[in-house]
């Protein structure tokens, strides 16, 4: 058994207490606001619809949540989700449906999910997008990348 003497004590349990402190500041939720266009969709679509994400990550938890407003589209959404992994200005698959399957969306949509690791990965290093697709746009109509802060 290791002894450590009393005037040791106090400051070994400062530095702990920073350390902990510091690993627990480094998991800090994330807040990103994402504005939607047009012009983001690729290839990009002309419309006067536009929106914006904002979405909170915990990477401790690995839950996201959205809260997502819109207007201007051609009609109303008929899907939105989370896409990926790609960089801006690639297309990627959907990965997590921000709307129920087959319901006509809410404005605002909102919503969580929990990621998996993997996701957790892309999505902390800005591969994924939000997309809101429309009938006359159904690949499409508003998009934007999910960027991490520089």
């Amino acid at each position: 058994m290791i002894s450590i003497p009393r005037r040791f004590v106090l400051p070994l349990l400062c530095v702990l207490s920073a350390a902990l402190w510091a690993g627990s500041a480094m998991a800090a939720a994330q807040s990103f606001r994402v504005p939607l266009t047009g012009a983001d969709q690729v290839p990009a679509v002309e419309t006067s619809g536009k929106g914006m994400a904002e979405i909170s990550y915990d990477p401790a938890t690995r839950v996201v949540t959205w809260l997502i407003t819109y207007s201007g589209l051609s009609g109303p959404v008929t899907m939105a989700h989370f896409h990926g992994p790609a960089a801006k200005g690639e297309n990627a698959g959907p990965l997590i449906w921000l709307t129920k399957q087959g319901s006509p969306a809410d404005n605002p949509i909102k919503g969580q999910a929990t990621l998996t690791p993997e996701q957790a990965k892309d999505f902390a290093a800005g591969k994924w997008y939000v997309n809101l697709h429309t009938k006359d746009h159904p690949a499409g109509e508003i998009r934007g990348q999910v960027l991490p802060r520089g």
